[in-house]
Protein backbone atom coordinates (compact mmCIF):
# COMPACT_ATOMS: atom_id res chain seq x y z
CA UNK A 1 0.00 0.00 0.00
CA UNK A 2 2.99 2.42 1.02
CA UNK A 3 4.61 1.52 -2.36
CA UNK A 4 1.53 2.27 -4.03
CA UNK A 5 1.40 5.70 -2.79
CA UNK A 6 4.60 6.56 -3.46
CA UNK A 7 4.20 5.59 -6.98
CA UNK A 8 1.79 8.65 -7.27
CA UNK A 9 4.40 10.84 -6.53
CA UNK A 10 7.38 9.09 -8.04
CA UNK A 11 7.97 8.11 -11.97
CA UNK A 12 9.52 4.50 -11.99
CA UNK A 13 12.62 3.65 -14.43
CA UNK A 14 13.92 0.66 -16.36
CA UNK A 15 17.44 1.11 -17.72
CA UNK A 16 19.55 -0.53 -19.90
CA UNK A 17 22.35 0.13 -18.61
CA UNK A 18 24.76 -0.76 -21.34
CA UNK A 19 28.80 -0.99 -21.82
CA UNK A 20 27.99 1.60 -24.95
CA UNK A 21 25.11 3.09 -24.80
CA UNK A 22 22.31 3.41 -22.08
CA UNK A 23 18.72 4.05 -22.75
CA UNK A 24 16.44 4.89 -20.14
CA UNK A 25 12.26 4.05 -20.04
CA UNK A 26 9.74 6.50 -17.69
CA UNK A 27 6.48 4.33 -16.71
CA UNK A 28 4.09 5.83 -18.70
CA UNK A 29 6.37 8.30 -20.94
CA UNK A 30 8.55 5.22 -22.73
CA UNK A 31 11.91 5.79 -23.80
CA UNK A 32 12.89 9.35 -22.71
CA UNK A 33 17.30 9.05 -22.77
CA UNK A 34 19.37 7.34 -25.60
CA UNK A 35 22.60 8.29 -24.62
CA UNK A 36 26.35 7.18 -25.25
CA UNK A 37 27.23 5.72 -21.51
CA UNK A 38 30.69 8.10 -21.44
CA UNK A 39 31.27 10.37 -18.68
CA UNK A 40 34.12 12.80 -19.23
CA UNK A 41 36.85 13.95 -15.76
CA UNK A 42 38.64 16.56 -14.86
CA UNK A 43 41.75 13.95 -13.44
CA UNK A 44 42.77 17.19 -11.63
CA UNK A 45 39.69 18.11 -9.51
CA UNK A 46 37.76 15.16 -9.93
CA UNK A 47 34.92 17.02 -11.42
CA UNK A 48 32.70 15.67 -13.63
CA UNK A 49 32.49 17.84 -17.17
CA UNK A 50 30.53 15.91 -19.11
CA UNK A 51 28.21 12.76 -19.38
CA UNK A 52 26.44 11.00 -22.56
CA UNK A 53 26.19 12.72 -25.58
CA UNK A 54 28.67 15.49 -25.01
CA UNK A 55 31.34 13.48 -23.63
CA UNK A 56 31.62 11.35 -26.36
CA UNK A 57 32.25 13.72 -28.51
CA UNK A 58 35.52 14.67 -26.42
CA UNK A 59 36.82 11.03 -26.79
CA UNK A 60 40.60 10.95 -28.24
CA UNK A 61 40.03 15.39 -28.41
CA UNK A 62 40.61 15.99 -24.94
CA UNK A 63 44.23 17.29 -22.93
CA UNK A 64 45.70 15.04 -20.80
CA UNK A 65 44.12 16.04 -18.24
CA UNK A 66 40.53 15.60 -19.06
CA UNK A 67 39.31 11.71 -19.65
CA UNK A 68 36.30 10.66 -21.25
CA UNK A 69 35.99 7.13 -19.76
CA UNK A 70 33.36 4.39 -19.96
CA UNK A 71 32.27 3.30 -16.13
CA UNK A 72 31.16 -0.29 -17.63
CA UNK A 73 33.23 -2.34 -19.07
CA UNK A 74 31.71 -5.67 -20.89
CA UNK A 75 28.08 -5.25 -19.26
CA UNK A 76 29.43 -4.50 -15.51
CA UNK A 77 30.50 -1.44 -13.10
CA UNK A 78 34.04 -1.35 -13.56
CA UNK A 79 34.03 2.37 -11.86
CA UNK A 80 31.39 2.48 -9.03
CA UNK A 81 31.75 6.40 -8.52
CA UNK A 82 31.87 7.21 -11.95
CA UNK A 83 28.95 4.44 -12.95
CA UNK A 84 27.03 6.02 -9.56
CA UNK A 85 27.62 10.00 -10.46
CA UNK A 86 26.15 9.01 -14.79
CA UNK A 87 23.21 6.93 -13.52
CA UNK A 88 22.50 10.15 -11.30
CA UNK A 89 22.34 12.33 -14.28
CA UNK A 90 20.21 9.69 -16.01
CA UNK A 91 17.69 9.66 -12.83
CA UNK A 92 17.71 13.62 -12.71
CA UNK A 93 16.98 13.74 -16.34
CA UNK A 94 14.40 11.13 -16.73
CA UNK A 95 12.80 12.08 -13.06
CA UNK A 96 10.54 15.05 -13.54
CA UNK A 97 8.21 14.65 -10.41
CA UNK A 98 9.96 16.14 -7.22
CA UNK A 99 11.31 13.92 -5.06
CA UNK A 100 9.30 14.38 -1.89
CA UNK A 101 8.00 11.97 1.22
CA UNK A 102 11.11 10.20 0.66
CA UNK A 103 9.78 9.27 -3.05
CA UNK A 104 12.41 8.41 -4.93
CA UNK A 105 12.04 6.06 -7.65
CA UNK A 106 11.87 2.32 -8.02
CA UNK A 107 14.50 1.20 -11.16
CA UNK A 108 14.68 -2.04 -12.76
CA UNK A 109 17.82 -2.32 -14.66
CA UNK A 110 19.61 -4.84 -17.30
CA UNK A 111 22.55 -6.76 -16.45
CA UNK A 112 24.41 -9.88 -18.27
CA UNK A 113 23.27 -13.53 -17.71
CA UNK A 114 25.64 -15.05 -15.77
CA UNK A 115 27.14 -11.99 -13.88
CA UNK A 116 28.48 -12.89 -10.49
CA UNK A 117 26.71 -11.92 -7.33
CA UNK A 118 29.37 -9.20 -6.28
CA UNK A 119 28.60 -7.63 -9.93
CA UNK A 120 24.68 -7.64 -9.21
CA UNK A 121 25.84 -6.25 -5.50
CA UNK A 122 27.99 -3.07 -7.67
CA UNK A 123 24.85 -2.52 -10.23
CA UNK A 124 22.29 -2.39 -7.02
CA UNK A 125 24.65 -0.32 -4.94
CA UNK A 126 25.14 2.10 -7.68
CA UNK A 127 21.93 2.45 -8.70
CA UNK A 128 20.78 2.78 -4.80
CA UNK A 129 23.67 5.71 -4.20
CA UNK A 130 22.20 7.54 -7.15
CA UNK A 131 18.99 7.88 -5.84
CA UNK A 132 16.90 4.46 -6.21
CA UNK A 133 14.10 4.01 -3.74
CA UNK A 134 14.41 0.17 -4.54
CA UNK A 135 16.63 -1.37 -7.35
CA UNK A 136 15.50 -4.83 -9.19
CA UNK A 137 17.53 -6.49 -11.68
CA UNK A 138 16.88 -8.20 -15.16
CA UNK A 139 18.87 -10.25 -17.13
CA UNK A 140 19.23 -8.78 -20.39
CA UNK A 141 18.11 -11.55 -22.78
CA UNK A 142 14.94 -12.12 -20.53
CA UNK A 143 14.36 -8.02 -20.80
CA UNK A 144 15.25 -7.98 -24.90
CA UNK A 145 12.86 -11.30 -25.57
CA UNK A 146 9.86 -9.13 -23.80
CA UNK A 147 10.84 -6.29 -25.43
CA UNK A 148 10.41 -8.23 -28.83
CA UNK A 149 7.16 -9.10 -27.46
CA UNK A 150 8.42 -12.86 -27.81
CA UNK A 151 5.91 -15.61 -25.40
CA UNK A 152 8.62 -16.03 -22.82
CA UNK A 153 6.01 -17.19 -20.19
CA UNK A 154 4.97 -20.56 -22.17
CA UNK A 155 5.93 -23.72 -22.42
CA UNK A 156 8.20 -23.17 -25.67
CA UNK A 157 11.75 -22.45 -26.93
CA UNK A 158 12.61 -19.17 -27.42
CA UNK A 159 16.11 -18.47 -28.71
CA UNK A 160 17.28 -14.74 -28.81
CA UNK A 161 20.63 -13.54 -29.41
CA UNK A 162 21.24 -9.99 -27.89
CA UNK A 163 24.47 -8.76 -29.27
CA UNK A 164 25.60 -4.66 -27.42
CA UNK A 165 28.62 -2.99 -27.17
CA UNK A 166 30.60 -4.98 -24.63
CA UNK A 167 28.87 -8.61 -24.68
CA UNK A 168 27.12 -10.79 -26.54
CA UNK A 169 24.16 -12.99 -24.83
CA UNK A 170 22.59 -16.18 -26.07
CA UNK A 171 19.74 -17.66 -24.64
CA UNK A 172 17.13 -20.52 -24.73
CA UNK A 173 14.06 -19.22 -23.14
CA UNK A 174 10.97 -20.85 -21.59
CA UNK A 175 8.67 -20.60 -18.92
CA UNK A 176 9.81 -16.78 -17.66
CA UNK A 177 13.28 -18.18 -17.37
CA UNK A 178 16.56 -19.14 -18.95
CA UNK A 179 16.86 -22.68 -19.79
CA UNK A 180 20.62 -22.54 -21.11
CA UNK A 181 22.93 -19.73 -22.16
CA UNK A 182 26.19 -18.16 -22.77
CA UNK A 183 27.74 -14.84 -22.60
CA UNK A 184 30.59 -13.29 -24.57
CA UNK A 185 32.96 -10.37 -24.33
CA UNK A 186 32.76 -10.01 -28.32
CA UNK A 187 30.24 -7.52 -29.44
CA UNK A 188 30.35 -4.16 -31.32
CA UNK A 189 33.30 -3.01 -29.54
CA UNK A 190 35.52 -5.79 -30.20
CA UNK A 191 34.50 -5.65 -34.08
CA UNK A 192 35.77 -1.71 -33.99
CA UNK A 193 38.96 -3.16 -31.93
CA UNK A 194 39.59 -5.74 -34.44
CA UNK A 195 38.87 -2.53 -37.53
CA UNK A 196 41.82 -0.95 -36.07
CA UNK A 197 44.17 -3.63 -35.34
CA UNK A 198 43.74 -4.90 -38.80
CA UNK A 199 44.39 -1.30 -40.45
CA UNK A 200 47.61 -1.19 -37.98
CA UNK A 201 48.54 -4.22 -39.39
CA UNK A 202 48.24 -4.29 -43.34
CA UNK A 203 48.08 -0.32 -43.89
CA UNK A 204 50.08 0.72 -40.91
CA UNK A 205 47.66 3.28 -40.15
CA UNK A 206 47.13 4.64 -36.83
CA UNK A 207 43.18 4.87 -36.56
CA UNK A 208 40.45 5.99 -33.63
CA UNK A 209 37.54 4.05 -32.29
CA UNK A 210 35.40 6.59 -33.61
CA UNK A 211 36.61 6.36 -37.00
CA UNK A 212 36.57 2.56 -37.12
CA UNK A 213 32.86 2.52 -35.70
CA UNK A 214 31.40 4.83 -38.40
CA UNK A 215 33.70 2.30 -41.18
CA UNK A 216 31.73 -0.66 -39.48
CA UNK A 217 28.68 0.63 -40.02
CA UNK A 218 28.90 2.14 -43.30
CA UNK A 219 30.89 -0.43 -45.24
CA UNK A 220 31.10 -3.75 -42.72
CA UNK A 221 29.56 -6.70 -43.13
CA UNK A 222 29.61 -10.68 -42.14
CA UNK A 223 29.47 -12.17 -45.05
CA UNK A 224 31.13 -10.95 -48.82
CA UNK A 225 28.52 -8.26 -50.63
CA UNK A 226 27.40 -8.20 -54.40
CA UNK A 227 28.83 -5.29 -54.94
CA UNK A 228 32.21 -4.19 -53.40
CA UNK A 229 32.34 -0.76 -50.92
CA UNK A 230 35.16 1.43 -49.82
CA UNK A 231 35.00 4.50 -48.02
CA UNK A 232 37.95 6.50 -47.07
CA UNK A 233 39.83 6.49 -43.82
CA UNK A 234 42.21 9.20 -41.92
CA UNK A 235 44.65 8.41 -39.25
CA UNK A 236 48.49 8.79 -38.89
CA UNK A 237 50.89 6.78 -40.66
CA UNK A 238 52.99 4.19 -38.31
CA UNK A 239 56.18 4.90 -39.95
CA UNK A 240 55.93 8.67 -41.13
CA UNK A 241 53.97 9.74 -38.38
CA UNK A 242 52.15 12.06 -41.06
CA UNK A 243 48.39 12.70 -41.74
CA UNK A 244 47.40 10.02 -45.02
CA UNK A 245 44.04 8.71 -46.28
CA UNK A 246 43.36 5.50 -47.28
CA UNK A 247 40.73 3.81 -49.24
CA UNK A 248 39.29 0.67 -47.09
CA UNK A 249 37.28 -1.45 -48.95
CA UNK A 250 33.77 -3.84 -47.23
CA UNK A 251 35.90 -7.02 -47.69
CA UNK A 252 39.53 -5.64 -45.63
CA UNK A 253 36.67 -5.12 -43.03
CA UNK A 254 34.92 -8.19 -42.85
CA UNK A 255 38.37 -9.99 -43.08
CA UNK A 256 38.88 -7.70 -39.68
CA UNK A 257 36.04 -9.15 -38.14
CA UNK A 258 36.51 -12.75 -39.35
CA UNK A 259 37.95 -14.45 -36.28
CA UNK A 260 35.49 -12.48 -33.73
CA UNK A 261 32.37 -13.35 -35.24
CA UNK A 262 33.16 -17.03 -35.92
CA UNK A 263 33.69 -17.02 -32.16
CA UNK A 264 30.03 -15.43 -31.73
CA UNK A 265 28.97 -18.31 -34.36
CA UNK A 266 30.78 -21.19 -32.42
CA UNK A 267 29.06 -19.87 -29.30
CA UNK A 268 26.01 -20.04 -30.49
CA UNK A 269 26.09 -23.23 -32.19
CA UNK A 270 27.10 -24.60 -28.48
CA UNK A 271 24.06 -23.21 -27.55
CA UNK A 272 21.95 -25.29 -29.80
CA UNK A 273 23.88 -27.99 -28.62
CA UNK A 274 22.78 -27.85 -25.13
CA UNK A 275 19.48 -26.71 -26.17
CA UNK A 276 16.94 -29.53 -24.72
CA UNK A 277 14.98 -31.26 -28.27
CA UNK A 278 11.81 -30.39 -27.05
CA UNK A 279 12.66 -26.34 -26.99
CA UNK A 280 14.81 -27.04 -30.26
CA UNK A 281 11.72 -27.99 -31.91
CA UNK A 282 10.07 -24.58 -31.37
CA UNK A 283 12.99 -22.77 -32.16
CA UNK A 284 13.67 -24.53 -35.83
CA UNK A 285 9.88 -23.32 -36.59
CA UNK A 286 9.73 -20.08 -35.01
CA UNK A 287 13.51 -19.13 -35.77
CA UNK A 288 16.41 -17.38 -34.01
CA UNK A 289 15.82 -13.46 -33.08
CA UNK A 290 18.88 -10.88 -33.12
CA UNK A 291 18.33 -7.99 -31.20
CA UNK A 292 21.26 -5.31 -29.88
CA UNK A 293 23.00 -2.63 -32.11
CA UNK A 294 25.31 -5.60 -33.07
CA UNK A 295 22.42 -7.01 -34.65
CA UNK A 296 22.47 -4.64 -37.22
CA UNK A 297 25.33 -5.35 -38.98
CA UNK A 298 24.68 -5.83 -42.58
CA UNK A 299 24.71 -9.96 -43.72
CA UNK A 300 24.76 -10.77 -39.91
CA UNK A 301 21.41 -12.66 -39.85
CA UNK A 302 22.71 -14.71 -43.09
CA UNK A 303 26.26 -16.15 -41.59
CA UNK A 304 23.76 -17.26 -38.49
CA UNK A 305 21.03 -18.87 -41.08
CA UNK A 306 24.27 -20.32 -43.02
CA UNK A 307 25.53 -21.83 -39.88
CA UNK A 308 22.53 -22.72 -37.80
CA UNK A 309 20.44 -23.91 -40.78
CA UNK A 310 17.18 -22.24 -38.91
CA UNK A 311 15.74 -19.28 -39.62
CA UNK A 312 17.21 -15.95 -38.39
CA UNK A 313 14.70 -12.84 -37.63
CA UNK A 314 16.04 -9.45 -36.56
CA UNK A 315 13.11 -7.76 -34.10
CA UNK A 316 12.02 -4.14 -35.29
CA UNK A 317 13.98 -1.49 -33.81
CA UNK A 318 16.92 -4.38 -32.02
CA UNK A 319 18.50 -1.04 -30.43
CA UNK A 320 16.02 -0.37 -27.92
CA UNK A 321 14.94 -4.03 -26.86
CA UNK A 322 16.01 -4.18 -23.70
CA UNK A 323 14.55 -0.91 -22.70
CA UNK A 324 11.46 -2.04 -23.71
CA UNK A 325 11.11 -5.01 -22.40
CA UNK A 326 12.17 -3.42 -18.93
CA UNK A 327 9.23 -0.74 -19.51
CA UNK A 328 6.63 -3.55 -20.07
CA UNK A 329 7.92 -4.91 -16.71
CA UNK A 330 7.97 -1.63 -14.92
CA UNK A 331 4.21 -1.37 -16.37
CA UNK A 332 2.61 -4.64 -15.32
CA UNK A 333 4.99 -5.71 -12.24
CA UNK A 334 2.20 -7.80 -10.74
CA UNK A 335 2.07 -10.02 -14.17
CA UNK A 336 5.77 -10.11 -14.71
CA UNK A 337 7.54 -10.22 -11.47
CA UNK A 338 8.69 -13.26 -11.79
CA UNK A 339 11.00 -12.83 -14.43
CA UNK A 340 12.84 -10.45 -12.35
CA UNK A 341 15.99 -11.49 -10.84
CA UNK A 342 16.35 -11.51 -7.52
CA UNK A 343 19.36 -9.24 -5.61
CA UNK A 344 20.92 -9.27 -2.55
CA UNK A 345 18.70 -7.03 -0.59
CA UNK A 346 15.92 -5.74 -2.40
CA UNK A 347 12.79 -7.69 -2.91
CA UNK A 348 10.56 -8.48 -5.73
CA UNK A 349 7.22 -5.93 -5.85
CA UNK A 350 4.14 -7.52 -4.84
Amino acid sequence: MFNKLLSYFTEDIAIDLGTATSLVYVRGKGIVINEPSVVAINQKTGQVLAIGEEAKKMVGRTPAHIQAIRPLVRGVVSDFEVTEQMLRYFINRAHQKKFIFGAWPRIIVGIPCGVTEVEKKAVEDAAKSAGAREVFLIEEPIAAAIGARMPIQEPKGNFLIDIGGGTTEIAVISLGGIVTSKSLPIAGDKLSEDIIQYVQQKYKLLIGERSAEEIKISIGAALPLREKKEAPLRGRNLISGLPEEIIITSEDVRRAMEKSLNQITEAVKATIEETPPELLSDVMTDGIHLTGGGALLKKLDSLLRQVTKMPVKIIEDPLTAVARGGGVVLENLDELREVLSQTQTGEIPK
